[in-house]
């Protein structure tokens, strides 16, 4: 806990922005940080609250030691703050960024709406990590003659390549893109995290032995069972890519296109590369001077909304299916899961119109080119209602409804992998959460891949845990937290 009165005393504070106006002008990020002194009046108001949530399964899959870390930045021990909050996070400055703070939903402040600041404290943790030169490489010191291929170089990838190095083994990570990070480079825009801080833990984690290889495409460059035979075992970590059928008329029309080829694209312009991708074939997209229709309420489709508007759309209209929720929750029945509640990203509030209770019916178009999208209110089963259509003037559309699981055209199939299927109707590689073996021996899976679609938390997760997994597979044993 931090002070024992301070949230009584102290009022929650989170970083500020910079004005709609002026960050739409730019990709880069566009958050206030906060001073010291007011990161730690933050960190002040953790209260002794007997359960602290916020660091259990419903506020934080990594079991981030949430109070205690609020407690030392309290006390101005910056050093054993970065070191508490490496010991569960690798990558602290990426979850401080892009998750949307469960921690905070299952603080016990939250029962008035005051939750403490933790994600802006964690955030500040591991930037001033790096700022004051806390955050260097640790190499083994012994090597233990295993080698570890993964596949993917997302944040599953990345936190199990780097657990697995740190104890000793040879570990070598593929990435079909030209650079490693993932869909965080590829598929998180730069307003949101700058690419910059990936490159960081690159170099620190080639450091530490891990050995990239971009531009290596397993399944066609690489065939699958060639890594069976030059590694002791595998980890895939490709993440779930594969864009949920919206089986929607007019899909086909030029002008709509699945929300991922366009995020990539921006990100590639961004980060100077060419905006062809091989992993995101798509004509190129751009959604300057032209009204734009997003499909979908998450944080996919957000993305899209900012990068439309720093594109220079005229106007962005964002198709909800579900209810317009309350302003404040129950908390009696909700608290400390995740609530469904009115929330407004920050590029919702750069200026986007949201149609709730509506249903996409059908993109429109003249010609072959879109030209609207019909659209119809709901009832409580999510059924249209008759006589209630209407028709948004689109030039452009994004389907931002989720992903369905990893595509399945290639290591996957070559390997002839038992795949689960979700309760929404998606398909992920067969593995549990304990030991993450799948059907085929010597082959791992984790994060996205293995549980569907999820948060970079819980990525971050299932790669530590796959690590310690792998780790005790190899050795007869392990030191590696799980």
């Amino acid at each position: 806990m931090g002070k024992v009165t301070g949230f009584l005393e102290i009022d929650r504070q989170t970083a500020k922005y910079e004005p709609a106006s002026d960050r739409i002008r730019h990709y880069r990020e566009f958050t206030l940080p906060m001073s010291d002194d007011e990161v730690a009046k933050q960190a002040a108001r953790c209260m002794d609250c007997g359960i602290p949530y916020c660091h259990g399964d419903t506020g934080c899959p990594v079991h981030n030691q949430i109070p205690d870390w609020n407690d030392l930045i309290y006390n101005g021990d910056w050093e054993e703050a970065v070191r508490n909050l490496h010991s569960t996070n690798n990558f602290p400055e990426f979850t401080g960024r892009i998750c949307p703070a469960p921690c905070e939903e299952a603080c016990t402040l939250n029962l008035e709406n005051i939750p403490v600041a933790i994600k802006t404290v964690e955030q500040a943790i591991a930037d001033r990590g790096f700022q004051l030169g806390l955050i260097r490489p640790q190499p083994a010191e012994e090597k233990t003659g295993k080698k570890v291929a993964v596949i993917g170089s997302g944040p599953a990838g990345m936190a199990a390549a780097q657990q697995l190095a740190r104890v000793g083994h040879e570990v070598h990570v593929f990435e079909r893109e030209s650079r490693p990070g993932g869909l965080m480079r590829y598929g998180i825009p730069d307003f949101k995290m700058e690419k910059h801080h990936i490159d960081r833990r690159i170099e620190q984690m080639t450091a530490e032995g891990v050995i990239f290889h971009c531009n290596v495409n397993v399944g066609k460059d690489k065939k699958a069972k060639d890594l069976l035979k030059e590694f002791d075992a595998v980890l895939i970590a490709t993440g779930s890519e594969n864009p949920r059928n919206p089986g929607i008329p007019g899909s086909d029309l030029v002008g709509v296109h699945a929300a991922m080829p366009y995020l990539v694209q921006q990100n590639r312009r961004v980060g100077s590369e060419p905006v062809d991708s091989a992993g995101w074939p798509s004509p190129e997209i751009w959604a300057g001077g032209k009204r734009v229709v997003v499909v979908g309420g998450g944080d996919t489709a957000s993305d899209c909304i900012g990068t439309a508007f720093r594109q220079g759309a005229t106007e962005v209209t964002q198709m909800d299916i579900r209810p317009q929720p309350p302003e404040i929750e129950d908390k009696l029945t909700q608290w400390p899961y995740w609530a469904t509640k009115m929330r407004t990203s920050s590029s919702q509030a750069e200026g986007a119109n949201r149609e709730f209770a509506a249903a996409t019916l059908e993109f429109v178009g003249k010609n072959g080119r879109l030209t609207g999208v019909k659209c119809a209110r709901v009832d409580e089963k999510r059924a249209p209602i008759k006589g209630t259509e209407f028709i948004i003037k689109a030039d452009l559309a994004f389907i931002a409804i989720g992903f369905a699981g990893p595509i399945e055209e290639t290591f996957i199939r070559e390997l002839k992998m038992d795949m689960d299927t979700d309760r929404r109707g998606g398909r992920s590689i067969h593995a549990d959460d304990k030991a993450y073996r799948t059907s085929v021996p010597k082959v791992y899976a984790a994060g996205d891949a293995r549980r569907g679609q999820s948060l970079v938390v819980w990525a971050i997760r299932e790669g530590r845990q796959a690590a310690r997994a792998i780790d005790e597979d190899l050795m007869g044993t392990t030191i590696l937290p799980r």
